[in-house]
Formats: C-alpha cells, structure tokens, sequence
C-alpha cells in the first residue's frame, strides 16, 4: 500500500518517526511529507532515511512529476501526525499553500488527523467547528489522549501513541471506509483482560486472556465518539486507549463490583473480559509450601455471572434499555461445535449480541488477530473474518449501533 505520512510543526513530531518506521516494517511504500515548521524539529534526512522516499515540502520540487497532484491521487492512505491546529485550520479551508494541503485536496482515500495541542487550542471554538468540518468532509480525526503536553501542561491534546495511531490506520485499510463517528454521546462501558483468583500472596488462578480485543473495543468506541469507561483486569504491558478512562480490577469479585458501579447510567455494556469461573475457598495467608502440610487438593466455588446479572437487572427495570454484548470463548467436544456452544450460550444468557472466539493454540489469546461469528439475540448470525482485533471491535459496532439508535 502507498502511504503518506504527514508531519505537522509541533513538538510530538518526533513521534512520526516511530510511525513511519510501522509502516515500512510492515511492507508499505512510505511517502513522508512535513511542513516546513514540521522541519525545525525533525530533520529531513530522518525521515528520508526511515521511509526510503525523498522529502520535500513545497509544490515546486520534481514538477515534471507533478507531485501536488500525483501523490494524493495515488496514496492509499494518508495519516497526518501530528496534527496541528494550524494545519488542520489550513485542511479544513481547503488551502493548498504547501506540498501537504495540496496532497489532503487531491486524495481520494482514507484520511487520518491525529491531532496534538495544548488543551486550550483543542478546546477552542474555532479547533472545534474545524474537527467538524474535516469530518464532514470524510475524514477521521482521532480524539486526542491526555497527558503531558509541553512544559509542565497537562491534559487533553496529547498525541496518541505511534502504536494507537498505526493501529487506527490500519483498520482504515482493512475497512476501506472512513471510521463513523455513530457513538456521539454514548456512554459505553467496555471490559477486559483476564481476572485473577489468589491461592496464596503469590499464587492465583488465571487465564490466557491479554485484554487485547477488549482494548481494540474501548479504543475503537471512543474513536467512533463514545465516552468509554474501560475495566480492566489483567492486561499487562497494554497502553491505555487515547480517550478512554481506566478502571484497573483484579478478581471477579472486583470486575463484577466495578461493572454494576458503571453500567448505572450507560447505553451499553460489552463484556470482553475473560472473567473466572470459579474462586478459592480458602485464600493462605502464607505462601503454601512443599512438604508436610500441603494441600491435596483446592476447593473452588462459583464466581458470580455478571453478564447474566447485567441481563436480570435490565429485566428489573434497573439499567433501562443498556445494550448487552457478551463474548464466549468456545471449544467443540463430544456435545457440539464451537457454534452449537454458543448458541447454547446465548440462549442462556439473554444478552443482544455475543461474539463467539474458537479457542485453542494460536487462536484468540494472546495473539494480535482474531475471528468468530456474531450472533444476535433476534436469531442472526453473522461471521466475523480473520483480521486484527480492531477490524473485529469495529464490525461488532456496526453491529451494535441499530441498536442503540
């Protein structure tokens, strides 16, 4: 694929770097195309030398090649990052002052701002109606992470990390449609990664789950304009999604706790986490050691089934109409397959929709794609092809939207 990676004039350009460096790792043909101001912070050869390409940023350069015009015809995406004020006031006027407006005017293909400011400049009236007017135009503008700004400045308006922008981008690739922004104003509550049970301070029961397509949901939802609240278990070494609050938990007990306190008030629910079934009795207040006194065998009782709690309360009127989403990991066996379980599942459950995972070496856990079927509580069952966890997380909210409209 022909991707433009286009460099704004602020501090977070740096960033770029890591981004250009994903995107030729991982086969494309990068064009990267800075402003001048973009030029006082990262130097042309960096970006010469990361992406292959030459560099230039007026219209002027190689004109036999026509470059304003050609480069933007034949990108297969563009991804500005970062993506000034200034720059995203000049895209949303339509001006062509420089290499990289002119190149925004002439494509035709998925366009991405990831946007980085200080929190003033994003939250100004004139920032704001130029967003509007880019995405009324077709094009996604991430919501922005908060955090460290320049200087002691904290807030919203940080640049999304290389990763989360790159992970965007490509799901612009696999849907070859601009992401839709259907969520405004919902509030979504999202879990997951794996809980954990203690045996003892150092031992737990746990699973294989890493919070990655719980992740890929929250990050998805709050790009598409929801407010999401993430609860997550164990989910080591993940980022936290750019406009998303995080709710960290544990064990079941706690998710389940954490569940109920936030779903209060939400449009919906969607149940990523892999959540243990069962629990200890008896947690050792000490390590439990080899020898004379240890244990022949550990007796377990059942953890509560939140989603099915979920279910009942919105039966008892509590939860009004939140939308219910579950997800079942599945193995086939003497009894059925994969699907027969699920559906089985659904059944029992009562939730709107349940997103079905075969499960196994290589499959679902702990790995960076994903697949299954989404079947629905009105009898429909669609499959869900292999792809990145995103690409999934974005599909089960199309899914999810009718619903809540």
């Amino acid at each position: 694929m022909r991707i433009v990676v286009g460099v704004g004039g602020g501090i977070a350009a740096y960033k770029a770097c890591s981004l250009v460096r994903k995107f030729t790792e991982t086969g494309h043909d990068v064009r990267v195309i800075p402003t001048e101001s973009a030029l006082q912070f990262v130097g042309k050869a960096t970006f010469e030398a990361l992406s292959g390409n030459p560099v230039h940023t007026g219209v002027f350069a190689d004109v036999p090649e026509v470059p304003h015009v050609r480069i933007g015809q034949e990108a297969d995406l563009v991804v500005i990052a970062p993506a000034t004020a200034d720059l995203m006031a000049r895209a949303a006027s339509g001006r062509a002052d420089d290499l990289l407006t002119a190149t925004l005017l002439t494509a035709r293909c998925p366009v991405v701002f990831a946007p980085a400011m200080h929190t003033e400049m994003w939250e100004h009236p004139a920032t704001i109606a130029n967003v509007a007017t880019l995405r009324a135009h077709g094009s996604t503008v991430m919501e922005p992470a908060s955090g460290r700004l320049t200087g002691a400045d904290t807030g919203p308006g940080r640049l999304p990390e290389p990763e989360e922008i790159f992970a965007l981008a490509s799901l612009l690739l696999e849907r070859s449609d601009a992401l839709p922004r259907d969520l405004e104003g919902r509030r979504v509550v999202v879990s997951a990664g794996g809980t954990r049970e203690p045996l003892d301070p150092v031992r737990f029961l746990g699973n294989r789950s890493s919070g990655k397509q719980g992740y890929a949901m929250a990050r998805v939802a709050a790009q598409r304009g929801a407010q999401v609240t993430l609860i997550a278990g164990n989910t080591i070494g993940l980022e936290p999604p750019a406009a998303v609050e995080v709710v960290h938990v544990t064990t079941a007990e706690q998710m389940g706790t954490a569940v109920d306190k936030h779903s209060v008030g939400a449009d919906a629910v969607i149940m990523a986490a892999a959540v243990a079934d069962f629990r200890p009795v008896n947690v050792a207040a000490a390590k439990i050691k080899k020898g004379a006194h240890e244990p022949n065998s550990i007796e377990l009782t059942k953890n509560r089934d939140i989603l099915a709690g979920l279910v009942q309360a919105r039966r008892d009127g509590q939860l009004g109409g939140l939308a219910i989403v579950g997800f079942a990991a599945e193995t086939g066996d003497e009894h059925g397959d994969v699907l027969t379980h699920a559906r089985a599942k659904l059944a029992r459950k009562g939730c709107d929709l349940l997103v079905v995972n075969a499960v196994g070496e290589g499959k679902a856990f702990e790995v960076d794609n994903n697949d299954g079927w989404l079947l629905g509580a009105d009898g429909t069952e669609q499959s869900l092809d292999h792809g990145s966890k995103a690409l999934l997380a974005s599909r089960v909210l199309d899914a999810l939207g009718p619903l809540l409209r």
